[in-house]
């Protein structure tokens, strides 16, 4: 079977992305970790499916490097919208169907994709001043110091297969404040398994889990090791809507591939 691909990152965070709106293309578990294998196969942190929908622009499938079918990716929802301006689907405004339900997204310049994220009506504030919610995908997240020599895999794989959290597994943020207004993550990503340069969903958690208090709409620069994201939201009590991710989502290359 040949299969015509397209790989696509968002600040670090890649992707094989597959124009599926024919469903021709039908994949089982191992085949898509293989794909995602960076020594065997393309290399990706993901492999998404972009399909045909009737009632939106289309439809997000997105799926882990282990192969199994996943929550939803922010980065990933980014660069599936710039894939499909690539591809024919010629908008300035986006709306598209994940597994988390709908989404809006807008196409800016240079490259700059603005994915909204489902409303989040909760945030479980721990005892040890951690925080576990949900931004379309679950997440940990957690204040460190000297995150740049943070031993972020081996903390996060403790976290990430913790009793609580083992049998569906959690994605673990690592966050040190900048000032008010600009966090650093680094994230261990489930599905994954390893550190990412950047996860979405994940820098959309931090930025809400160290919200201010006093503010109800605000604007988070996060640093991540593949870039910058900007997180934008309006906040009442703990709870978030309007929530905007924003960056880069940019194409790298496309071929194909024999399996």
């Amino acid at each position: 079977m040949k299969i015509n691909f397209s790989k696509y990152q968002g600040t670090g965070n890649d992707f094989i992305i597959i124009d599926n709106r024919q469903n021709q293309v039908q994949l089982t578990t191992k085949q898509i970790s293989f794909l995602c294998d960076r020594r065997f196969g393309i290399g990706a942190d993901g492999l998404m499916f972009l399909q045909k929908s009737e009632q939106y622009d289309f439809e997000m499938k997105y799926y882990n490097a282990d192969g199994n079918e996943s929550s939803m990716c922010g980065n990933g929802g980014r660069c599936i919208v710039q894939f499909a301006y690539s591809i024919g689907i010629e908008k300035t405004n986006y709306t598209f169907l994940a597994i988390d339900g709908v989404h809006d997204a807008v196409k800016l310049t240079n490259n700059i994709i603005r994915l909204k994220m489902n409303d989040v009506l909760n945030i479980d504030k721990r005892e040890d001043k951690s925080f576990v919610l949900n931004t379309g995908s679950p997440h940990y997240v957690i204040a460190v110091n000297n995150l740049d020599n943070y031993a972020v895999v081996d903390e996060g794989k403790k976290i990430r297969y913790h009793q609580e959290f083992k049998a569906k597994g959690i994605n673990v943020n690592f966050v040190q404040r900048i000032n008010d207004n600009t966090l650093q993550v680094r994230t261990y990503e489930r599905g994954v398994e390893d550190e990412t340069l950047s996860c979405g969903t994940g820098v959309t958690a931090a930025a809400l889990a160290f919200a201010k208090n006093t503010q109800e709409h605000q604007e988070i620069l996060v640093k991540t090791l593949g870039g910058n994201l900007t997180v934008a939201f309006n906040k009442a009590n703990n709870s978030f809507n309007n929530i905007w991710l924003s960056g880069d989502a940019s194409f790298v290359f496309s071929g194909e591939i024999i399996l």
